[in-house]
C-alpha cells in the first residue's frame, strides 16, 4: 500500500509539477550558466545535436555532470527551480540535456535562457546572474519535442556505404536509450553500434541495402529491445534525417 502510494504521489508530480506538493520529488543540488551572444546553447555540446542543441526548448539547454551517464542522459528533460524564495520562481524552468559541464559542485551548467527561467522576473535573474552559482532542485520530466517521434539524423561524416555513424533526436521521455543494434532491412542479423560520444553512434561497414535499427531501452523495468515502424532507405545520405515513427 505505501509502495503504491509514493507511485501514486510521483506520478502527480510529474503529470502536474506542483512545486508546494512535490518538493519530496526534487533532488538538491547547484547550478551556473555560461554565456552566449544570443542567449541560446552552443551547436559544439557533446551529445552531438549540432545545432539542434542550441535551439531545442527555445535554447533552455544545459551541459550536466554526475546525470551524463557516459552519454545516456543526452535529451533528457529536467525541471530546475533554484532555492531563494526572494529571487527564485516556484516553478523555475525546464530544460534539455545537450553538452557535459561540470562547475562548482554543480549539477548543471546552464545556457542563459534556460538560467533565467529561473527567476521572479528581470530583476530576481540579474541578481541570479551575478551570483553565478545558486542552489536548487531538480526533477527529471518527460520531454515535449515537435513531432514527438524519434529522429535519426545521419552525420556529416557518414559516406554510404563504407561509414554510418547517426545522432537520435527528439529522445527524452521516460526511457533512457543504452545501445543500438543495426541489420539489412528484412534481416535477423544484428550489429551492434558504437556510442562515439553523447547521442552519437557508429559503425565501420555496414549491411548494404535498406537499414533497420533497433534500440535497447530503459523505462524503469529493465532493459527490452523497441523495433521502429520506418527503416533507413538504401540511398541514405550525410546530413539527411529521417523519422523513426516511434516514441518511448
Amino acid at each position: 500500500m505505501e509502495l503504491n502510494l509514493k507511485r501514486q504521489i510521483g506520478l502527480f508530480c510529474v503529470l502536474l509539477i506542483l512545486p508546494a506538493l512535490c518538493s519530496a520529488a526534487f533532488t538538491k543540488s547547484r547550478a551556473t550558466y555560461y554565456s552566449t551572444s544570443d542567449g541560446l546553447g552552443t551547436p559544439t555540446g557533446r551529445c552531438g545535436y549540432g545545432d539542434y542543441g542550441r535551439t531545442v526548448d527555445g535554447g533552455r539547454v544545459a551541459g550536466v555532470s554526475n546525470l551524463w551517464r557516459d552519454g545516456v542522459g543526452c535529451g533528457v528533460c529536467y525541471q530546475v527551480r533554484c532555492t531563494n524564495p526572494s529571487l527564485c520562481s516556484s516553478n523555475g524552468t525546464s530544460l534539455v540535456v545537450t553538452d557535459y559541464g561540470a562547475g562548482d559542485r554543480t549539477d548543471f551548467v546552464m545556457s542563459p535562457a534556460a538560467f533565467s527561467g529561473l527567476g521572479l522576473n528581470s530583476t530576481a535573474t540579474d541578481q541570479l546572474k551575478k551570483l553565478g552559482t545558486v542552489d536548487i532542485e531538480y526533477q527529471r520530466i518527460p520531454c515535449s519535442y515537435p513531432g514527438q517521434n524519434i529522429v535519426i539524423k545521419i552525420k556529416e561524416s557518414s559516406t554510404n556505404p563504407g561509414y554510418f555513424s547517426i545522432v537520435l533526436l527528439n529522445v527524452g521521455g521516460t526511457c533512457d536509450v543504452d545501445a543500438i543494434q543495426v541489420s539489412q532491412s528484412g534481416s535477423n542479423t544484428w550489429i551492434p553500434l558504437r556510442r562515439v560520444d553523447g547521442a552519437v553512434f557508429d559503425i565501420s561497414n555496414p549491411p548494404s541495402g535498406s537499414l533497420s535499427l533497433r534500440f535497447q531501452v530503459d523505462c524503469g523495468s529493465g532493459l527490452v529491445w523497441k523495433v521502429p515502424k520506418n527503416v533507413i532507405p538504401a540511398n541514405w545520405s550525410a546530413g539527411a534525417t529521417y523519422d523513426t515513427g516511434i516514441q518511448f
